[in-house]
């Protein structure tokens, strides 16, 4: 297959093992798109996870090699894939320093994106900078590999706008096209709802299922869905939207045409929840336990041989990157 030559740039907080919202929104894609474009770049991002994580700085850490562990399970490949770590490349953070003087801080605090994860944090008045500025740093990361393609959710968008604006306006202020810009990939899956039905699939509220779950984590997690609370006896009529065991059918349930057989026959009555929930089960079962196994046969030694020899990679394109940028500033001494 011909590889275009665009460049893709995606990536992950080291949150430990990753959830069926990251494998359906992001992973499955990152596979497809390391066969189609020249270079990918994915990103262990453990600088920006200190930035709400700066007085637990072990969790962060111990999670890199289980983050890389799902990469690896899934079917990421290491020579198709450039897998690196963001604190081992220093040249992002000076590129953060010199971008820094091209954002305002009104800028920053009105970015929507921003605004909501301050809100869902409540820091209140006392605001890490370095959450705030995260995406000046999200904004290094893109412009040191010349990424012209970025995958990401909807609610990332301002990011790409805010990134391409820094790339315009450092192009203009120093009159050298140095830096690209790029475009945001959405996906095509809708965000998982978390198995509490209340808000999106997330480690942090203890309503998600894991690519690491046992069988039985999965058949209990299943179990615990909420359906149609109306929906109390088998012959009752039932409702496939809102339902939680439905949304997670419509995303992972192979047989499309069965699926929609089931959907009507719930509908209609005469199908009974605990029925739904275990053809949805063992459909998760089979995802996943494959991925758990292989997951459980990559080492920490496999993983960290991956890690460094991608990091040098990624180093050289991001020293080359800062390279220019100096140059355009005009900060480069040399003796006379």
């Amino acid at each position: 297959m011909e590889h275009t030559k665009e460049i893709v740039l995606t990536g992950d907080r080291p949150t430990g093992c990753l959830h069926l919202g990251h494998y359906i929104g992001s992973l499955k894609n990152r596979i497809d798109l390391q066969n189609i474009y020249e270079k990918c770049y994915i990103m262990v991002a453990d600088t920006q996870a200190l930035s709400d994580n700066f007085n637990n700085p072990g969790k962060v850490i111990e999670n890199v090699v289980e983050i890389c562990k799902d990469y690896l399970a899934v079917g990421i490949d290491p020579l198709k894939s450039t897998i690196f770590i963001q604190s081992m490349i220093p040249e992002l953070p000076e590129l953060m320093l010199y971008y820094l003087n091209l954002v305002t801080l009104s800028r920053l605090e009105r970015n929507p994106t921003v605004k909501s994860e301050l809100q869902q944090r409540e820091f209140g008045m006392s605001v890490p900078v370095g959450f705030l500025c995260y995406p000046v740093s999200q904004i290094a990361d893109i412009t040191a590999f010349k990424a012209t393609i970025v995958p990401v959710g909807e609610d990332q968008l301002p990011m790409i706008e805010l990134s391409n604006e820094v790339v315009r306006r450092f192009n203009i202020t120093y009159n050298k096209s140095v830096l690209r810009e790029s475009r945001a990939l959405l996906g095509t899956t809708k965000r998982l709802v978390g198995i509490d039905g209340k808000s999106k699939a997330s480690k942090s509220l203890n309503n998600a299922i894991f690519l690491c779950d046992s069988d039985e984590d999965i058949h209990d997690k299943v179990y615990r869905m909420f359906t149609d609370p109306d929906h109390i006896r088998v012959s009752d009529p039932g409702k496939v939207e809102g339902n939680v065991v439905f949304a997670y059918m419509d995303a992972f349930y192979e047989d499309r045409e069965e699926l929609e057989a089931l959907k009507k026959h719930y509908q209609e009555g005469g199908l009974g929840d605990s029925s739904v929930k275990s053809l949805l089960s063992r459909s998760l079962q089979k995802l996943i336990t494959p991925i758990r196994e292989r997951r459980a046969e990559i080492t920490k030694n496999y993983v960290m041989d991956i890690l460094i020899d991608g990091t040098a990679r990624a180093r050289k394109e991001a020293a080359k990157t800062l390279g220019e940028v100096k140059e355009a500033i005009g900060i480069v001494y040399t003796r006379s």
